[in-house]
C-alpha cells in the first residue's frame, strides 16, 4: 500500500544528472556504456520505474545528447522527460529538479552512472522521505581516512566508527529540496550537503555495498561480477 503524510497520496519525482565528461573513463560518457549488455543508464533507471510511487523522471544530459537520444531511451516510458543539464553535477541536478511537476511530493536524487541500487533500498528511502527526512542511501566507512594538507601530508585520522561513504539515491520531501537547490548548487557533488545547510534532517541507510558507480574502467569489472553473482540479466 502507498505510504501517506497525513491525506497526501506519494508522488515521487527523480532527477537523474547523466551529463558528466567521464574524465576517469578516459572521455567515454559513462551512462551510455554497456553493463552486461544493457546501458548503465537504463540499469539506473530500471528500478526506478519499477516503483509504483515513482510518477515522473528528469534526465540531465549533454546538450548534444538533446538531439541523438538513443532509441531505447526515447521510447523507454511516458514518465521520463530529458532535459539539458550543467556544467557541474549540481548545475545538472538543479535543471533536473526544475523539469519534474510541481505537484512530487518527494524528490529522489540518483547518479546515473549507479546502475546496481536495489529496489529495497529505493523503497525505503522513500518511507524515511515521507516520514519529513532526508534519506541517503551508503554505507559505513571500512577503510581508514587521512585528513591531508594542501601537499598531501597527513594532519590527522577521522575516527571512521562515525564516517559513513554516501551514495544515491537521497531522497527527500520535494519542498525541503527545492529550498536547498534555490539557495546553491554550485560546486555541490552531494545533495544532502544542501539540505544539511539549510537545517534539514538526514538520516543514513546502509545500501549493503554493492551499489556502486561507475567511475574508472574497473568498476564496470567489478559490476560484471556483482551481476553474475547475484545471477542477474
Amino acid at each position: 500500500m502507498t505510504k501517506r503524510v497525513g491525506d497526501t497520496p506519494a508522488r515521487v519525482g527523480v532527477a537523474v544528472p547523466a551529463a558528466g565528461l567521464g574524465r576517469r573513463m578516459g572521455g567515454v560518457r559513462k551512462p551510455f556504456l554497456e553493463l552486461a549488455g544493457k546501458p548503465v543508464l537504463l540499469r539506473s533507471l530500471s528500478p526506478f520505474l519499477a516503483e509504483p510511487r515513482v510518477t515522473a523522471i528528469a534526465i540531465a544530459v549533454m546538450r548534444e545528447e538533446l538531439d541523438n537520444q538513443p532509441e531505447w531511451l526515447t521510447d523507454l516510458d511516458k514518465r521520463i522527460v530529458v532535459v539539458e543539464g550543467g556544467e557541474t553535477r549540481g548545475a545538472s541536478v538543479a535543471c533536473a529538479i526544475g523539469a519534474l511537476p510541481d505537484d512530487v511530493t518527494e524528490i529522489a536524487v540518483h547518479d546515473g552512472a549507479r546502475p546496481l541500487v536495489a529496489p529495497e533500498v529505493i523503497s525505503r528511502c522513500i518511507d524515511l522521505a515521507r516520514a519529513g527526512v532526508g534519506a541517503v542511501a551508503g554505507e559505513p566507512m571500512i577503510d581508514t581516512v587521512k585528513r591531508v594538507d594542501e601537499e598531501d601530508f597527513v594532519t590527522g585520522t577521522p575516527d571512521r566508527s562515525t564516517l559513513w561513504s554516501a551514495h544515491t539515491p537521497q531522497v527527500f520531501p520535494a519542498k525541503m529540496l527545492r529550498a536547498a537547490y534555490s539557495r546553491c548548487s554550485a560546486g555541490t557533488t552531494d545533495d544532502a550537503s544542501l539540505v544539511e545547510a539549510t537545517g534539514g534532517r538526514i538520516q543514513m541507510l546502509d545500501d549493503g555495498g554493492m551499489n556502486i558507480k561507475i567511475t574508472r574502467p574497473s568498476d564496470l569489472v567489478l559490476a560484471e561480477a556483482i551481476l553474475s553473482t547475484l545471477g542477474s540479466d
